[in-house]
């Protein structure tokens, strides 16, 4: 750190005993076993260290977030991303949050093994999302059209086809049909499939020659399901168990990414648009077999949800763990408070020929009526005035404010989740019985 950089940060007030704390904290744990090898005293001693860094960045945070922001962003002149940001922050202000460098070392480790230092992404963020001032440009940052997806948008456009590895995506008949792929997990999501989700996203909603979005998943090789589409199964608990699920990358990505660019549309750098900077389009999701944790999440952002009679939603979250994203936010607007509680927190399952599963999707048919109801119910959303309406039922649902303020506290509660050791013992079990 330059001399006059460091000055710079030592007039902020607790950053010295932040950075004293931490560097403490990395000594102290340096001289322990790997975490999964620690006994009783061990562990408590690890937490006590790491606690008392983590409640000093907390009130450094409290008082400096805007500051620390400002100072990333070039007073929030700069779009970054939230991996951008964080990675920003670690060379700005070390100790802050881990670097890159730290990262990469815990990121190939099972997650009983790691220390659990995206907690500390998680307070950073939560303070950004907290701010009035610099949780709105973070939003925004966040629904800009990803790199990827602009250099994949001449092709697109061109063809009308993209292949990625988790999902396919083909414009038809002004339909962006978007097929989850992931045939030999049961479509259970990763980091790559919220990459190529959130690519896919974009490239429909940025493709002028479609007016309507289709997700459905794809025929399986799976073992169980062979021939057979599935929608999704949820996160993937062999991938978390093995470390291989982020908090930036999956978790807080998949959620401020393309399921908020599904309900707000795309932020588009185009000075013509005056009346509205955000490129929107309805959806449609198609349900075979089941959604269940992070499938039953996404069908929260859709305009039209239709289901084979003999699928099935769950959010088993709770019996997981964790939490199952933005459903607690969103899953009671429409199901009702107590139902929520028997989904979220007892984990009940709804088949989709109950009566309660019509409060979760439009239309239930039998599975050979699927195709049929799918282009029925996409001609229904090819209407003028439905993006108008759809916009205004999303700002009365769904209020940018209450979204921010919600994902705030996920940042950190789900940061903590990860890391419980309830959480590492059952998805540690959950892998060994699927090896």
């Amino acid at each position: 750190m330059t001399t006059a950089r460091s000055g710079v940060l030592d007039s902020l007030d607790g950053w010295r005993a932040l950075t004293a704390a931490a560097e403490q904290a990395e000594k102290e744990l340096a001289a322990l076993p790997d975490p999964a090898r620690r006994t009783p005293e061990q562990r408590a001693a690890a937490e006590t260290v790491k606690n008392t860094a983590r409640a000093l960045r907390s009130r450094f945070l409290d008082a400096h977030v805007d500051t620390v922001y400002d100072r990333l962003t070039g007073g929030r002149t700069r779009a970054l991303r939230i991996d951008e940001l964080v990675e920003a922050a670690a060379t700005a202000f070390p100790g802050l949050v881990p670097d890159a460098d730290l990262l990469a070392w815990e990121r190939g480790r099972p997650q009983a093994d790691k220390e659990g230092h995206e907690i500390d992404q998680g307070i950073f963020l939560r303070a950004v999302l907290r701010s009035p001032d610099a949780g709105p440009h973070l939003l925004d940052a966040m629904l800009r059209p990803t790199d990827r997806a602009l250099r994949l948008l001449p092709e697109f456009r061109r063809t009308g086809v993209v292949e990625l590895e988790a999902v396919r995506l083909e414009r038809r008949d002004g339909v962006a049909r978007l097929t989850m792929c992931r045939d030999d997990c049961l479509n259970a999501e990763d980091n790559q499939q919220v990459d190529d989700m959130e690519t896919a996203v974009d490239l429909a909603l940025l493709d002028p020659a479609v007016r309507v979005g289709l997700v459905r998943g794809g025929e399986m090789s799976h073992p169980r399901y062979r021939g057979r589409r599935v929608f999704s199964a949820g996160i993937n608990l062999k991938y978390l168990s093995s470390g291989g699920i982020s908090l930036v990358g999956f978790l807080l990505r998949r959620e401020l990414g393309y399921l908020h660019k599904i309900v707000r549309g795309v932020l588009a750098d185009d000075s013509g648009r005056w009346h509205t900077r955000h490129v929107e389009k309805p959806w449609l999701a198609a349900v075979d077999g089941f959604a269940i944790g992070g499938g039953a999440q996404l069908l929260l952002v859709f305009d039209h949800v239709v289901a084979a009679s003999d699928a099935y939603f769950s959010l088993p979250a709770a019996k997981e763990g964790i939490i199952p994203g933005a459903a607690n936010f969103r899953f009671s607007r429409y199901v009702g408070p107590r139902l929520s509680r028997q989904v979220i927190l007892e984990g009940r399952r709804i088949w989709a020929t109950e009566p309660a599963a019509r409060l979760l999707v439009d239309e239930v048919v039998e599975p050979r009526e699927l195709d049929a109801a799918v282009e029925a119910g996409l001609e229904r959303l090819d209407g003028e005035a439905v993006l108008s309406n759809r916009r205004m039922l999303n700002l009365a649902e769904e209020p940018t404010e209450a979204f921010r303020a919600y994902m705030a506290e996920f940042a950190l509660q789900q940061a903590l989740r990860l890391y419980g050791e309830d959480v590492i013992h059952k998805v540690g079990r959950f892998a060994a019985r699927s090896a």
